[in-house]
């Protein structure tokens, strides 16, 4: 008997029938009406992705990303018009990224970096392969626009000072200082030990706080502006970070996170040693603890999406996540020491975080009352009920208040990617670019909440996507995707990332040619609490997630509008992991998948993350490790699978695909292969995104039937 025999037998055949077990909401709903045509992966992606919301610390402005086929610009609007515009002009599919945006403080002027992180070797993405790199640098634009970018200095993070006047950034392990006008000489402050990080400006301007890494360590500096001289904060044996300064710059919090050896990443982690949050003088630099975890669940410190995991407020309060109920939410405690008190309290989970200009007030998102979506929600510092800021089917993320009272925040929905939007009253006003005509939102399907059952019981949330048309009662092929992360959540509708952004359009356009789609929130992702996202024996310690793998393939084999004998598998990344691995344990379920630079053995990826890792060095966990990877199941491979890989990818190596191109060359399975030459993990260049699924349609196309009408006749 198969794997996927006994699974089936043990989820009593739901394969064949609808199940007891089986939740579906609108699973039984009918498709959209027929007759759109089919969607076209160049105008699927044919929009611009809004990224990376500011707002001045000054007026009514803010300024965003935008991400336009690959010419990537700053963008800024302000009160009382709120009128978009562009400050930048590249032109280009160049592949050069835009981050750190930081208006001065009169907000003036906008400064920003252009080009990727570098990797460990020093090289800064280059996907154009050009002959002159183009070098990582800090650049800085007037806010009115106007007037070309001037560039600053070469090099990636930067922070600005109080008065606007000056920024500091590191050069390996230097700090330095820089005036911003023109022909301004660089002045180096010191040179630390472990490299300086996240350097942070005291509100009156005079000192720096940074961390400095040092492996198995961490410790918080501050560094005189003038002098460059260095004291640590409350040094010790733990990991310290994320300082925040006290309004009047005598203070520093910061978080503590004790070192645990042998802690591999792609393993659970429900309890640990536990974080504290501490207070140090940084003038003399003696500390004290301001608040512990206790010890079990929630011990483990996890982060939201934020400048900053601690938020010096009014009234003297610290806010920080924390997972004490099994759901990530903010706390504030007081900064003299006592319990937290809950801000956000329930079942839900919040992401994106800020403090409000005043420092009285938090603003986030969540999935609060809405549990595959997100809104934007508001709460006091102090205690009190949360306020929804947005509601509805849309989704709305990033959130920022200006200090004019303005709150902007992107939002997307099923037919419309990540824009930007502005509340002026109750008011929703967009102030980005619009759609092109290219693109097909108006052939969109809604895709539908969906709730199965994994192999082994599991509730698994996913997206289902029906096909636009097809006579009653036609059986259609069927794709399963799989996200990435793998801590993520997908969404109903357009993602907060532009790489899952990208993926949800590709599903779009498997739906317009005939697929049911689903796309699964497995195990390990975010969203379902802390449980979920530690899922016991996940990743590389038993691929607990097979059963959700499992679950969602039996879950389409039961539906009446489905082909069970062509069901596909597709994803990148972590999504790729389980696409090999289904195919490498279930090709009697999986008829075929594209893999998208996918983990194909944990203990060569490990390396890549941890670069110390030496499997010899573990063998029990490394041996666990293997059993738990694609590679291990490799003789039971059978389905024919398109392998897509950039080879400069800094996340998973290239390697995966060249060592599983061989091994299924080795045993004849079918394969096929599209490799990007100096592309990234996540493909810099549009084209690059528009080649890969191009040729994942053609692929899918020729293997499961896809692009058919329901009576069998040709619709390319």
């Amino acid at each position: 008997m198969s794997v996927v025999d006994r699974l089936r037998a043990r989820c009593g055949g739901m394969s064949r029938r609808r199940s007891a077990i089986l939740l579906a909401m609108g699973a039984l709903a009918s498709s959209p009406a027929a007759g759109r045509a089919q969607i076209r992966v160049q105008d699927a992606l044919s929009f611009s992705f809004a990224s990376g919301l500011v707002a001045a610390t000054t007026g009514d402005r803010v300024a965003w990303v935008e991400n336009d086929r690959g010419a990537r610009n700053v963008w800024v609007a302000e009160g009382p018009s709120w009128s978009g515009h562009a400050v930048t002009a590249y032109a280009d599919d160049d592949g050069q990224e835009l981050s750190s945006l930081t208006f001065t403080p009169d907000g003036a002027h906008v400064l920003y970096v252009r080009g990727g992180a570098p990797n460990r070797q020093g090289e800064v993405p280059d996907p154009l392969s050009t002959p002159d790199t183009e070098a990582r640098a800090v650049w800085i634009v007037p806010a009115a626009g106007g007037a070309e970018p001037r560039k600053v200095v070469d090099g990636g993070g930067f922070s600005l000072s109080p008065d606007g006047t000056r920024i500091v950034y590191g050069k390996g392990r230097e700090i330095w200082i820089l005036g911003l006008e023109e022909g301004a000489e660089a002045r180096k402050l010191a040179t630390v030990r472990g490299g300086p990080g996240g350097p942070t400006w005291a509100p009156d301007g005079t000192r720096i706080a940074f961390t400095s890494n040092r492996g198995d360590h961490s410790f918080i500096g501050v560094m005189d502006a003038a002098s460059g001289a260095v004291r640590y904060l409350d040094p010790g044996v733990w990991e310290d970070g994320s300082p925040v300064w006290s309004p009047d710059s005598r203070r520093i919090a910061f978080l503590r996170v004790p070192h645990e050896r042998d802690q591999f990443p792609f393993a659970p982690r429900r309890a640990g040693l536990p974080f504290s949050v501490r207070v140090a003088d940084a003038t003399t630099g003696q500390g004290r603890e301001v608040w512990r975890a206790p010890e079990g669940r929630g011990s483990v410190f996890s982060g939201v999406d934020a400048d900053s995991q601690l938020f010096w407020s009014e009234g003297d309060r610290l806010v920080f996540p924390w997972e004490g109920d099994g759901w990530k939410h903010l706390y504030a405690v007081p900064v003299g020491g006592g319990q937290p008190v809950a801000l956000t309290p329930g079942g839900f989970e919040v992401q994106y975080v800020a403090m409000t200009p005043d420092r009285r007030r938090m603003i986030y998102d969540s999935n609060q009352d809405d549990i595959d979506r997100k809104h934007v929600w508001t709460v006091d510092v102090a205690g009190g009920p949360p306020r929804a800021v947005t509601r509805g089917e849309g989704l709305e993320w990033g959130a920022v208040v200006t200090p004019g009272g303005t709150v902007a925040f992107h939002a997307s929905s099923t037919t419309r990617p990540a824009h930007t939007v502005v509340m002026v009253g109750e008011d929703r006003r967009e102030v980005g670019p619009d759609l092109p005509r290219t693109f097909p939102g108006d052939r969109m399907v809604t895709p539908q909440q969906v709730v199965f059952r994994a192999a082994d019981g599991l509730e698994i949330h996913g997206q289902l996507f029906l096909p636009s048309g097809g006579r009653a009662g036609a059986k259609h092929p069927a794709m399963v995707f799989f996200h990435g992360g793998s801590r993520r959540q997908m969404l109903l509708g357009f993602h907060h990332r532009d790489y899952y952004s990208n993926a949800y359009a590709f599903n779009q356009v498997l739906a317009s040619r005939g697929y049911v789609v689903l796309a699964v929130n497995y195990r390990s992702g975010i969203g379902y609490g802390m449980e979920f996202r530690e899922a016991l024996n996940y990743g590389a310690t038993g691929a607990s997630e097979f059963n959700d793998v499992i679950g969602a393939g039996l879950y389409l084999q039961s539906r009446d509008d489905v082909d069970g004998s062509r069901i596909g598998l597709w994803g990148g990344s972590y999504g790729g992991y389980l696409t090999a691995l289904g195919l490498a344990r279930a090709s009697d379920l999986f008829a075929a998948g594209v893999d998208l630079h996918g983990v194909h053995d944990w203990n060569v990826v490990i390396k890549n993350f941890v670069p110390d890792y030496e499997a010899e060095a573990h063998p029990e966990f490394s041996k666990l490790a293997f059993a738990s990877s694609p590679m291990a199941f490799i003789d039971g491979w059978r389905s024919p699978v398109l392998l897509i890989h950039g080879d400069d990818d800094r996340n998973v190596p290239f390697s995966e695909s060249v060592d599983m191109a061989e091994s299924l060359a080795r045993r004849h399975v079918d394969f096929e292969e599209l490799v990007f030459p100096d592309e990234v993990h996540g493909f810099l260049l549009h084209r690059s995104w528009v080649a890969a699924y191009e040729a994942a349609r053609d692929f899918l196309g020729r293997k499961l039937g896809g692009g058919r009408a329901a009576d069998g006749s040709d619709r390319r």
